[in-house]
């Protein structure tokens, strides 16, 4: 049954769209649903793979019949560009907190940090951060977080399909790397910074490629959205020629 309210135009969102859209910093993927649903009217939007509200970058969303493929979208590997930076840690593992923990980093080589990538290289089990959006008995881990409540929870199993590490300047260090789904970049930051025995927390972050799907591809959310208005506009003129 089609839902009411919703002008022809924008029937093709209901019957089912896949959309590539670059999502901003600061936003959450929840975010950029909400705001894809009350655009086009449809209720059935949703997203395959969370990126974090600090990170940017290719996120998938679906729209009516097409939020059935979902979960086939999430399991597909994912590619990420980022900058760590060494010499200390933070709480969240990236900035939503404030770094801390300083140490000297003067005495490491570019080879022994490019070396330093190599035993996170294939399965791996990762604990994910405790700032992170996964649900135990009812609460996120970030909401327990910001508490003080420290929550047990258990590592999971990853595949880091390559880590590559693509500029040094000391103290940040930018990287690339291609894992599996449910792959934290926080967590392998932070474990490779303690791999180092000086810290490390992730100051950005990107994603770049979920499949074959690419980031180039993706559409910035002003460009959708005057391309949304540019369909209802339309039909609002159609609609006052039929009328005349």
């Amino acid at each position: 049954m089609r839902q009411k309210a919703i002008p022809e135009v924008l029937m093709p969102f209901l019957d089912g769209k896949l959309l590539l859209i670059d999502k901003p910093l600061q936003w959450t993927s929840f975010d950029i649903v909400n705001k894809i649903r009350y655009l086009i009217r449809v209720k059935k939007v949703g997203h395959a793979g969370t990126l974090d509200p600090l990170a940017t970058g290719l996120l998938i969303v679906c729209t009516g019949k097409f939020t059935k493929q979902i979960n086939e979208y999430q399991g597909l590997p994912k590619e990420y560009t980022g900058t760590l930076v060494l010499g200390a840690t933070t709480a969240s593992y990236d900035l939503e907190t404030a770094p801390e923990n300083f140490k000297s980093i003067t005495h490491l080589t570019e080879l022994e940090i490019t070396n330093a990538t190599l035993p996170f290289i294939g399965e791996i089990l990762q604990m994910p951060p405790q700032h992170s959006a996964i649900k135990k008995e009812g609460m996120r881990l970030y909401e327990s977080a910001r508490k003080g409540i420290e929550v047990k929870v258990d590592p999971r199993k990853v595949n880091i399909i390559s880590f590559e590490i693509t500029h040094i300047h000391l103290p940040n260090i930018n990287f690339k790397v291609v894992c599996s789904t449910g792959t934290y970049i926080r967590s392998l930051v932070k474990d490779f910074g303690e791999a180092l025995g000086v810290g490390a927390y992730m100051s950005a972050l990107r994603r770049t490629k979920i499949g074959d799907f690419i980031i180039e591809d993706a559409i910035q959310w002003e460009d959708l959205k005057k391309e949304i208005d540019g369909l209802l506009a339309s039909q609002v003129e159609m609609d006052a020629a039929s009328n005349a």
